[in-house]
């Protein structure tokens, strides 16, 4: 049997995505660990036992920045959330709280999933992420709380996430 060639499609297609068990790790993950304290010369989030965790800073703590702040600084997204449809219009203050509560439900544990930008387009909201599972968390939050339609779009070479979710009116 000849094996399958790689799609030339950048973006894989779907609601089931394999992305979330691969031994796949962003590019602005460290590489190895570093050395103890640290804290995020940005955020204030520190660096112990080997993860980013909100915390006090010990006093000789080293100052790096985060994954997070290093992804806003260069402003360069690992998610996008594109939510459109006129049901937007007719719940956008509603919809707005429920994106921040998924934000900071997340990064009440996990320091580095952070949105970075709310951007209001002419027909539609765009929502920017430092993190692809927060993308993902809140395209499913939005997906659960109103139904409507959503898709995921996963580039595995450039470690992002576009999720997009639609819904034209109230049901």
């Amino acid at each position: 049997m000849k094996p399958i060639p790689a799609s030339p499609i950048p973006f894989q297609e779907g609601r089931h995505l394999q992305l979330f068990d691969d031994p796949i790790h962003d590019p602005y993950q460290l590489r190895e660990k570093l050395a103890e304290p640290c804290v995020c010369s940005d955020c204030g989030a520190v660096y112990h036992q080997g993860r980013w965790q909100w915390s006090v800073a010990p006093e000789h703590a080293a100052q790096v920045r985060c994954a997070a702040c290093q992804r806003i600084h260069d402003h360069l997204p690992a998610g996008y959330v594109t939510l459109e449809g006129h049901f937007i219009t007719q719940h956008h203050d509603e919809i707005l709280q429920l994106i921040h509560h998924v934000e900071e439900n997340e990064k009440r544990e996990h320091p580095l999933q952070r949105i970075m930008a709310l951007e209001q387009l002419p027909e539609s909201l765009l929502v920017t992420t430092t993190d692809i599972h927060l993308a993902r968390g809140i395209g499913e939050a939005l997906h659960h709380a109103y139904q409507g339609d959503l898709d995921f779009h996963y580039n595995k070479e450039e470690y992002l996430l576009r999720v997009r979710w639609r819904r034209e009116s109230k049901h």
